[in-house]
């Protein structure tokens, strides 16, 4: 069985984000960027499926400008055995990288679809309900522990939910995104690094899908949210809830 693995390059969870003056987005010149947590939870599900045996490869995707070439090598160095560029500097937004993932999936069909829940940079946690939508196929979302029965054809997912845990029994090919408590992510190796950076990674256009990018959503204005003010202390209950009544209006 093949598994694809969907990761996304973002802005480093550790850098201060600034947005840029114009208001146009955030800025990204000169910031460190990685692969997107969630992606890295999926990937390392996707390998430890593999070392299990009930795999017998890794794909993984990225789609975006150059850049994301850095991302892929960083998933073969991690352990993936191939990956696939789609090619484009347009902005991407749900909808459209989910009929690229269809597309992809057509070619190569895998027997496991996975991708992180969420990304850090826009938070939409949609393109993993949409492609599934596309394809028809059943989907285990918000995944904290996966096991794959290779015999049955079967993917059994424990999934957090608010009144605690919920499995879900999914028939292969499924789709599956992670949650933070899937996995902790493996390490690249400086020896793998090394030897992904001559790994060739496969090139496509989002023509070559016959996939038409869209305009779905228009971003009209980025601006940062407002400063918390400080906090002050009260000598009684009383002008506790006096506070709250009068002046925060909460109560």
């Amino acid at each position: 069985m093949k598994i694809m693995v969907a990761v996304k390059r973002v802005i480093d969870y550790a850098v201060k984000i600034r947005v840029k003056p114009d208001k146009t987005g955030v800025e990204t010149n000169n910031v460190k960027m990685s692969m997107n947590p969630f992606c890295e939870i999926a990937l390392e599900e996707a390998l430890r499926i593999k070392d299990a045996g009930n795999a017998s490869e890794v794909v993984a995707v990225s789609m975006g400008g150059p850049l994301c070439a850095e991302t892929l090598r960083t998933a073969m160095a991690m352990g993936a055995d191939r990956a696939i560029h789609v090619s484009t500097d347009t902005s991407l937004y749900p909808l459209t990288v989910a009929k690229l993932l269809q597309s992809l999936v057509a070619i190569e069909k895998p027997g496991l679809l996975m991708l992180g829940k969420q990304a850090i940079d826009d938070d939409f946690n949609q393109t993993g309900q949409m492609v599934a939508g596309l394809l028809r196929w059943p989907q285990g979302t918000f995944a904290s522990k996966v096991e794959l029965d290779k015999e049955k054809g079967m993917a059994t997912v424990d999934r957090e939910v608010d009144g605690g845990l919920e499995t879900l029994c999914l028939a292969l090919p499924a789709v599956i995104t992670s949650d933070l408590r899937l996995n902790q992510p493996r390490y690249a190796t400086l020896p793998n690094i090394m030897k992904a950076k001559s790994k060739p990674i496969k090139k496509v256009t989002p023509e070559e899908l016959q996939v038409q990018i869209m305009p779905d959503l228009e971003v009209l204005e980025v601006v940062e949210p407002p400063k918390r003010k400080s906090g002050m202390m009260v000598s009684s209950v009383d002008e506790l809830i006096n506070k709250l009544k009068n002046e925060a209006y909460v109560i």
